[in-house]
């Protein structure tokens, strides 16, 4: 047993590192159930314009993830090994790809908005009106560009301070934030305390107004006066990344980019397919998603964890060390969310009910938590296994893993489900499940081979 499971000394170490990142991601996606709460208490309409565009945030929020997380491979061997000047140029990468990413997204969401909201209303069921859900998503989404930018540069900082090991300030920066968005949707929401009522509009004026108080919050924290840290110091001096390194990140990094963006854009195709059961569907999958993520954080707080130890035992050539601490936090990572998915099945009848929609809706929600509570773990080994490999920047391994699987596997069977057959969502939805169970043998045979044990950087 001593070979899967740590002692004292090393879950406190792990949970060192995790647990304020948990306690982050945590606050944020429960912050994120509120805010889905409030929106849902105007009507169901109100509430599946915005689940639809915060699906297509999700793609860009997932893409600068992966421009971040090519570099960040290389940041936490460069503080692994104790070289400063390494980890400011992997710093820098990171502000200008996030920036250039953000002008790209805003200028696709200005050209092409409306028409990707289009491709999920399929037809006005149940007294439903598609074309106040496309107003509605439409509104959303134009006012949430203003925050892609100090969305982008937070990330730069915050993913750089965690390659270093400081995950405090992220966490009461991301805590900080989702306070405010909390507060500003309830009063422009609402239109409480004299503002105006705006409905969905307030919500996105309320998460704009978030992401700039997060990015400040780190700026000021890493550039004030005291300074959480010095490893970014003098970043400003100059700008220039050497070209070697630039290489470097690039070609490892590329197929991270790549791999995130395709799997962010292959769950808008999986959702796009799962609303062909109509609007009733879309805004059960919304009530089911964000409370998942709540549930979620833990197995996706661990992952991040792993490209950090693990990354910094390899940079420092400790690879026995880093083979052994892996292996255990992939075990307690899905050890820990059999329980977590078994509180989430516990929950699921009752979750729906805090929301103002129709009793249909509120079942069917309920059956798809109940799902996604049983397949947690499938998605905690995944999870883990796909930070293993990153950490070793066999980035190219990871995108045959996750993203080239979800194209190649999952999406075409909720295609054929969806549009050549009449099953249920319920069933449908497991079956789009259970299939990553290949992708877990997959992932148990990669780690077992050590093909991700390397030093990247010298």
């Amino acid at each position: 047993m001593k070979k899967y499971i740590g002692d004292k000394a090393f879950y406190k170490m792990v949970l060192a590192i995790t647990i304020p990142m948990i306690i982050q991601n945590g606050f944020t996606n429960f912050v994120s159930l509120l805010d889905n709460i409030m929106v849902g208490r105007i009507g169901t309409e109100q509430m599946s314009g915005v689940a639809i565009a915060n699906q297509l945030m999700l793609v860009f929020n997932i893409t600068i993830f992966g421009a971040v997380s090519g570099a960040s491979i290389f940041g936490a061997q460069y503080y692994g090994m104790g070289d400063r000047e390494g980890v400011r140029n992997t710093f820098r990468f990171k502000l200008v790809i996030s920036s250039l990413l953000a002008a790209v997204a805003v200028a696709v969401f200005v050209l092409k908005g409306e028409t990707l909201i289009q491709f999920y209303l399929n037809e006005e069921e149940g007294g439903r009106n598609v074309g106040d859900t496309l107003i509605y998503g439409r509104d959303y989404l134009w006012v949430m560009l203003l925050g892609l930018l100090p969305y982008a540069i937070a990330q730069s900082y915050a993913s750089t301070l965690r390659d270093t090991g400081e995950t405090k300030l992220p966490m009461k920066a991301g805590i900080a934030a989702v306070v405010v968005n909390l507060v500003l949707n309830y009063i422009l929401i609402f239109g409480k305390f004299g503002a105006p009522e705006l409905g969905v509009t307030g919500a996105a004026i309320a998460t704009v107004i978030s992401r700039f108080v997060e990015m400040l919050i780190i700026l000021i924290a890493v550039h004030g006066k005291h300074r959480v840290t010095d490893m970014i110091e003098g970043t400003y001096r100059h700008f220039r990344i050497p070209l070697p390194l630039m290489g470097k990140i690039t070609v490892t990094g590329l197929p991270l980019l790549v791999n995130e963006s395709l799997w962010s854009m292959g769950m808008a195709v999986m959702n796009q397919c799962y609303s062909v059961r109509g609007l009733d569907v879309v805004a059960a999958i919304n009530i089911c998603t964000t409370a998942t993520n709540l549930f979620n954080v833990v197995f996706m707080s661990l992952g991040s964890a792993i490209a950090i130890v693990v990354g910094q035992m390899l940079g420092a050539g400790e690879t026995e060390k880093a083979v052994d601490t892996d292996r255990k936090m992939i075990v307690f990572s899905v050890l820990s969310c059999v329980l977590i998915g078994l509180a989430l099945a516990l929950c699921s009848p009752w979750i729906p009910y805090l929301y103002k929609t129709e009793t249909e809706v509120r079942q069917l929600a309920a059956q798809l938590l109940l799902i996604s509570a049983c397949c947690m773990p499938i998605h905690a080994f995944n999870h883990a296994a796909y930070f293993t490999m990153r950490s070793g920047g066999k980035t190219f391994i990871t995108f045959l893993f996750d993203s080239v699987y979800v194209w190649v596997i999952n999406i075409p069977l909720a295609y054929c489900l969806a549009h050549f057959t009449r099953m249920p969502i319920q069933p449908l939805y497991l079956s789009c499940l259970l299939i990553d169970l290949i992708k877990c043998i997959i992932g148990f045979i990669l780690i077992k081979k050590r093909a991700w044990v390397n030093k990247i950087v010298a």
